[in-house]
């Protein structure tokens, strides 16, 4: 085959490569025999492309590295390994900015944030704060599982406990999105920067704070990422090359309305089932249960007198229509539930309007019409000082 032919196939012909041809297979080839072993240096190719083309460099202008050093492709590609950003991608840059964000802060220093979080003078210990107290005081590392309906104070209850405790706490929103990058942390643009960002994850294992997962039940299998976490043995940081061991203090407290298994009744649309090593890791779980009645009455008068709205009796009837729903609920007779966090909402909306039924009206509208209806006839039935007419927007009723 002529050199023309060659040069037209867009092959190189520049020696020291002798062109074979094949007339068996019908294709060009390149003489086997090997480069003469040239020595060259990482500073000499990336110096030489540097200056030919700049710091952005591709195969090609690799291979005329090649036959200036009079080595081989391979070679260049051996010496520039740490700069390749992709398939066909070299950048002479990379690892002197990867050697700097290496050493650089986080975006946001540890030492400027408080992460303690602020006592609620509304909240009433009940369940199982006293045990969930008494694991956090402990300061061992014992993995807690927090499961129950909505609504029903699981994370409230760790929030106070780390609040009455003095303990940091970093809670972290799981959901179906949430990943490694989400959790463990990764490169963060700050101030035309590129930096190494810690995520709450290794945020908490340095500080040794109580690590919240809320709503873990709503993860994909990305969640895995926190298995050698939730062994107590820290984590490495594959990114940066750092291994972070857990300081003292640190444990993983988990919140979820399932157990892990899913959601039959299809209450909590977007559980998944998570896996059941994953699961295994959390050495207790707690079955949250809602407040008894004179609980929730006394939840219910403390954050009344936050907002500056007492009324005893009306609080005590609520207490009351919500415990014989729940009641009915368990035994199959209605498909949803009032939660004390909905009857928070009642008190609060019963500080603006002054009219229990109008309170009620507006926050049980959430539920299909027959449920609606139904709770509205049942708090009637309780209360004989309201009145089951509907009240016109402008008028204001007192009871």
């Amino acid at each position: 085959m002529s050199v023309d032919k060659v040069a037209h196939r867009g092959l190189p012909i520049t020696p020291p490569h002798s062109i074979l041809y094949s007339y068996t297979t019908n294709r060009i080839l390149f003489n086997p025999m090997p480069f003469e072993p040239v020595p060259v240096t990482t500073e000499d190719l990336v110096t030489y492309l540097t200056d030919k083309v700049g710091t952005e460099v591709n195969t090609k202008q690799l291979f005329e590295a090649s036959e200036h050093f009079n080595c081989s492709l391979a070679t260049v590609k051996k010496r520039l390994k740490s700069y390749k950003q992709g398939i066909g991608k070299w950048n002479l840059t990379v690892q002197e900015k990867l050697e700097k964000t290496f050493q650089a802060p986080s975006a946001m220093p540890s030492v400027v944030q408080n992460l303690i979080p602020f006592k609620d003078d509304s909240y009433v210990p009940f369940g199982n704060f006293a045990d969930v107290k008494k694991v956090i005081n402990s300061k061992l590392f014992y993995p807690v599982f927090i499961t129950g309906m909505s609504g029903n104070g699981k994370t409230f209850s760790v929030e106070q406990a780390c609040a009455v405790l003095n303990r940091e706490l970093i809670r972290v929103n799981i959901t179906i999105e949430t990943d490694e990058d989400d959790l463990i942390g990764g490169f963060r643009l700050v101030n035309g920067n590129t930096v190494w960002h810690n995520g709450p994850v290794v945020e908490a294992l340095e500080r040794g704070a109580i690590l919240l997962l809320d709503e873990v039940d709503l993860a994909s299998n990305k969640i895995l990422c926190l298995q050698s976490v939730l062994e107590g043995k820290g984590v490495f940081l594959k990114k940066i090359g750092r291994y972070v061991k857990p300081s003292a203090g640190f444990n993983i407290i988990a919140t979820a309305n399932t157990k892990g298994k899913g959601s039959d009744d299809g209450r909590f649309i977007g559980t998944n089932v998570l896996n059941e090593a994953f699961l295994e890791r959390f050495a207790l779980t707690f079955e949250q249960e809602y407040p008894a009645p004179k609980t929730e009455q006394k939840i219910l008068e403390k954050v009344a007198a936050i907002v500056g709205k007492n009324d005893t009796e009306f609080y005590q009837n609520l207490a009351n229509w919500a415990d014989i729903i729940r009641r009915t609920f368990k035994d199959g007779g209605i498909d949803e539930v009032i939660s004390t966090r909905r009857l928070v909402h009642i008190v609060r909306a019963y500080s603006i309007w002054n009219d229990r039924m109008k309170a009620i009206k507006v926050c049980v509208n959430r539920f299909d019409e027959e449920t609606k209806q139904s709770f509205i006839e049942l708090y009637d039935k309780i209360d004989a000082g309201v009145n089951l007419e509907e009240t016109d927007e402008g008028t204001e009723q007192t009871v």
